[in-house]
């Protein structure tokens, strides 16, 4: 078991500013450049969104090699060259005068995100302390939560004052100046958690070995089920959120505090859980969250143009979100084990993360047969009850045997 160090609490907020800036810069700075590319460029948003969502899918490819690398004690190199590639894309993109490009840049920012954001520094964390991971990943979702309340004003402005091009070169700029140094420094040596530091073909094999248990297990291919269903209608209805409230006459004024309440209310959630849900059973909490969702699919399709029930949507969509990250980050360790963490948590990134590139095209498609959000939603709905059903037949199959967080032991 690897001990803290002093310096850990430090460390710790290192590496949360580290991700704020990563999902800020790669992430959600991507829909503020889309209208200036189209008027500068001519692309069609068809185009521009379909590299994102290649992006998307690269990311999801991604992330079972990357957590191979994880678990083989290369946590520090991975993060450090994918911050490194993120920079180098973002500023490519600057220089993009055509699609191929803009593709050519997706592709390498999907590497960068299986690499840089939450599920790889989870590995880390989980692989590292296993005693305190619960802890720590809450702390740092905390920070990170706040990635588009700080980024989309930030990049707005610079895109006004710049120009596109000129704000991805600032963008690439903070990325490199903060997540390099951030990773490579509050990471430190990685090293294998287990005591096979001198026999790493052990140690290899011992991570491949959980690999393959877990793809045996019918925990594992339901909490497959339950967070590739919950990510693709989460995707699905972030991305049309917008426009499925002006299709309703929404006004502006509500629109935008619609949107403005949901980062928030991630972040309340994420409190809420620190606080209180961590003395909750895993299981139990997670009921919760899968269950919030699709309740908050329910208050948007009886809402219409009610701000009162557009903002109490926003807030449980909101908290929704904020709690499965966190839920997505502890549950495997919960209710089936930490040996192969990373390798075991990139399979099951890979199928969320390609449905999240599918699902806003999917949305389009369905929309576009009668030019109606409605079956839209009834979709979303039923697919989200699909997540919550798998994450009861997950639990059911753990036979209420669930890993006890330390944190939680010593408060109660």
């Amino acid at each position: 078991m690897t001990k803290e160090p002093a310096s850990s609490n430090t460390a710790l907020w290192a590496l949360a500013a580290a991700q704020l800036v990563a999902w800020g810069a790669i992430y959600y700075a991507f829909s503020l450049f889309v209208v200036p590319m189209e008027s500068s460029m001519g692309w069609s948003r068809t185009a521009t969104n379909a590299a994102l969502s290649v992006g998307l899918l690269v990311s999801g490819l991604a992330a079972w090699p990357v957590g191979v690398w994880i678990d083989h004690g290369h946590g520090r190199q991975v993060m450090v060259c994918g911050s490194l590639l993120a920079t180098a894309m973002l500023a490519l993109w600057s220089q993009a005068h055509s699609l191929v490009t803009l593709f050519i840049v997706w592709i390498g920012l999907g590497i960068a995100m299986a690499a840089t954001l939450y599920d790889p520094l989870f590995a880390i964390i989980t692989r590292r302390f296993p005693d305190s991971f619960r802890k720590k990943i809450t702390l740092i979702t905390l920070a990170g939560g706040f990635a588009s309340t700080v980024f989309i004003p930030l990049t707005q402005s610079l895109v006004h004052a710049f120009g596109w091009r000129d704000a991805l070169l600032a963008l690439a700029a903070i990325n490199l100046v903060v997540c390099l140094p951030f990773n490579a420094f509050a990471l430190g040596r990685d090293g294998p958690r287990t005591g096979h530091a001198g026999h790493p073909a052990a140690n290899r094999r011992i991570h491949a070995a959980a690999t393959q248990r877990a793809l045996r297990t019918p925990t594992f291919w339901a909490l497959a089920v339950c967070f590739t269903a919950y990510y693709s209608t989460f995707a699905a209805l972030t991305f049309h959120l917008v426009p499925l409230m002006t299709e309703r006459n929404v006004s502006t004024t509500v629109v935008v505090a619609t949107m403005a309440v949901i980062g928030p209310a991630q972040v309340l959630a994420r409190v809420l859980w620190f606080t209180i849900g961590r003395n909750v059973r895993p299981s139990t909490m997670g009921i919760v969250i899968t269950t919030a969702f699709p309740a908050s699919v329910v208050i948007l399709m009886l809402a219409g143009q009610s701000s009162a029930l557009l903002m109490l949507f926003a807030t449980v969509y909101g908290g929704a979100n904020g709690m499965m990250t966190i839920l997505r980050g502890t549950i495997v360790q919960d209710v089936m084990w930490t040996e192969g963490y990373g390798a075991v948590s990139g399979l099951l990134s890979m199928p969320s993360n390609i449905a999240k590139g599918i699902a806003p095209i999917s949305a389009a498609a369905i929309w576009s047969i009668g030019h109606n959000y409605v079956p839209v939603e009834w979709t979303v709905l039923l697919v989200s009850l699909v997540s919550a059903a798998a994450f009861v037949v997950a639990v059911r199959f753990t036979g209420g045997r669930e890993h006890q967080s330390s944190e939680a032991v010593t408060t109660r």
